[in-house]
């Protein structure tokens, strides 16, 4: 079975965008305690964090895509922002590499973590 795998940047954006809906439904989730306000001040706060942690996240990887290397896809020839090793095209999921001892290998994002040396 295949695995759906997708670009580094667009999985970190989608994850910050699900922190901010996250985030929306426990705020929401304090209006069926609007009796006791001890409660639903807490889901509000646990909403305002998760949107806070959303807001850090995303600048997290506005910082780390500008210092991502800008490579033009050869499959369909739109640009696109590698992360480290071995990534996909954000248009095409087309697998890309900077290494040449890894072209023609099946892809894998294992090929991106530091190997230790004991």
């Amino acid at each position: 079975m295949a695995k759906k795998y997708a670009s580094k940047i667009n999985k970190i954006r989608t994850f910050a965008l699900s922190l901010i809906f996250i985030g929306f439904v426990v705020m929401y989730g304090g209006i069926f305690f609007r009796e006791n306000a001890l409660v639903m001040t807490l889901f509000m706060l646990l909403g305002l964090l998760c949107i806070v942690a959303s807001t850090v996240v995303y600048f997290w990887i506005g910082m780390l895509s500008t210092r991502a290397v800008q490579v033009v896809c050869p499959t369909c020839q739109k640009p696109t922002k590698m992360l480290g090793r071995v990534d996909m095209c954000m248009h095409c999921r087309e697998p890309l590499t900077l290494d040449a001892s890894l072209e023609g290998k099946e892809f894998d994002e294992k090929y991106n973590q530091r190997k230790r040396f004991d």
